[in-house]
């Protein structure tokens, strides 16, 4: 039944954006009133947002929709949004979407990727060019339990490490493994950005060893899923209930994705200004290679699905304990 509205709701999503397009503001918008509320994570995921927020401020987008953002810095935060009301879309971890898609017994929806891979090796340590250059390290980075972690263990077990080969030292935030390779450049760290250009600006001794993103493509091959950090999410109750807004949503997502790769400079200014990074010159190096995209429909589908199963395969509570439907996955 889900897949059934889903499809009705589609065909008036793309309905609605071609008229919105041809019609234009001048002649009013018909979109019903409606606050749209949006919690994202601080960082590239809500980098992808910055032109959208920046507009809403302008009170620039469509008349009709007005948006509400929440910028938090704990995943659990959005969880816990999500599931009680409190927002109608959200930005999470690719994980946490369908943790969260178990939690609410399908009760969400994914309409877009709006971030790959995020994550480097770090470190002063000129002989490390290879994840086999590896053993015998101790690697140090935050994310037990999440993505970070299943992302490590599963490229190091494809090139053929052992438990033992490396040391993990977990920690509980970013800043503290900058802390531990401002102290030892020649230690290994592995951050997301943009806490790795942050952690090479403050050390000219650090440089990127290895590319995770990169790594984790070479395992699978030109077949092989897509290292993919973060997703958008919809409740299906407000999906349901206000499908134009949804639409309008995914329309300025879109664009304001497509603005931050194309305009670095104006982006670090809003990024500096949201605090997520304090300064524009340092967010201005660390956004290239933030990986925001906007990925959408049965692209989006099979690179997500492909990721879940890898993790999945890792640890089934990782992804909430099973695998989501088809019905997980939005299609226009």
């Amino acid at each position: 039944m889900k897949n059934v509205w889903k499809k009705v709701l589609a065909v008036t999503m793309m309905t609605v954006l071609v008229l919105s397009a041809c019609a234009g503001k001048e002649s009013g918008s018909s979109v019903e009133p409606v606050q749209v509320r949006i919690g994202s994570l601080k960082g590239p995921t809500t980098m992808g947002l910055l032109r959208m927020m920046a507009l809403s401020d302008a009170e620039e987008i469509m008349e009709g929709v007005q948006y509400t953002f929440t910028m938090a810095t704990d995943a659990s935060e959005i969880l816990a949004g999500v599931a009680g009301g409190d927002y109608d879309i959200a930005l999470v971890p690719a994980n946490l979407a369908s943790t969260i898609y178990q939690k609410t017994e399908g009760g969400i929806t994914v309409l877009d990727i709006n971030t790959l891979g995020v994550l480097y090796m770090v470190s002063g340590d000129d002989t490390i060019s290879s994840v086999e250059d590896l053993k015998g390290h101790t690697i140090y980075t935050t994310g037990k339990g999440q993505t970070p972690e299943y992302v490590l263990h599963y490229i190091l077990e494809q090139n053929g490490m052992k438990e033992g080969d490396v040391t993990i030292e977990y920690k509980s935030e970013a800043t503290e493994v900058a802390a531990v390779l401002a102290q030892d450049p020649t230690a290994v760290g592995m951050l997301p950005q943009p806490f790795v250009t942050v952690a090479l600006a403050q050390n000219e001794s650090l440089k990127i060893v290895l590319d995770m993103t990169e790594e984790w493509e070479k395992i699978g091959g030109e077949n092989g899923s897509s290292l993919v950090t973060g997703v958008t999410i919809v409740r299906d109750t407000f999906l349901e209930e206000h499908p134009v807004a949804v639409a309008l949503f995914m329309e300025e997502h879109k664009k304001s994705a497509e603005f931050a790769v194309s305009d670095v400079t104006t982006t670090a200014s809003y990024v500096a200004e949201r605090g997520i990074i304090e300064k524009a010159p340092v967010a201005e190096k660390a956004l290239p290679y933030c990986n925001i995209v906007y990925i959408d429909g049965d692209p989006m589908k099979q690179a997500l699905s492909s990721y879940l199963e890898v993790l999945f395969e890792q640890d089934p509570s990782s992804v909430g304990g099973a695998l989501p439907g088809d019905d997980f996955y939005y299609s226009r």
